[in-house]
């Protein structure tokens, strides 16, 4: 079965960093687009980034953009999230999905696994 497991979150204060990870098994990795998703108390689930099976093409919505770096290593099944200059809004449960068709409008429902998240809290 499909196994979808974020880490890497954390409490940092704000202008700080945090890697996140995501190792999926399960599936066959390099055949499916991969996105980072969010989700903020009493907030709805908004994309932050996706890349396509290669690598070699992402997407940042604008929250992201200049501050977060998607990647990934094909070799070892892993996603990941580089996020610099942390913000207060960025307070999220953060999420990794993975859909077989590169998206850059990035809609929960369009993707097939989902992770259960890693929690990142920035502080004053």
């Amino acid at each position: 079965r499909v196994q979808v497991v974020e880490s890497g979150g954390g409490s940092v204060q704000a202008g700080g960093s945090l890697r996140l990870s995501c190792t999926v098994s399960g599936l066959r990795f390099d055949d499916y687009a991969m996105a980072w998703f969010r989700q903020a108390p009493g907030k709805e689930r908004e994309g932050v980034s996706s890349i396509i099976w290669s690598g070699d093409t992402t997407y940042y919505t604008d929250s992201a953009k200049d501050r977060f770096t998607i990647s990934r290593d094909n070799a070892k099944n892993t996603l990941y999230l580089q996020m610099n200059n942390l913000q207060l809004e960025d307070t999220a449960m953060y999420y990794c999905a993975a859909c077989v068709a590169w998206r850059t409008v990035l809609r929960p429902a369009d993707f097939n696994y989902w992770g259960q998240g890693t929690q990142v809290t920035v502080s004053s």
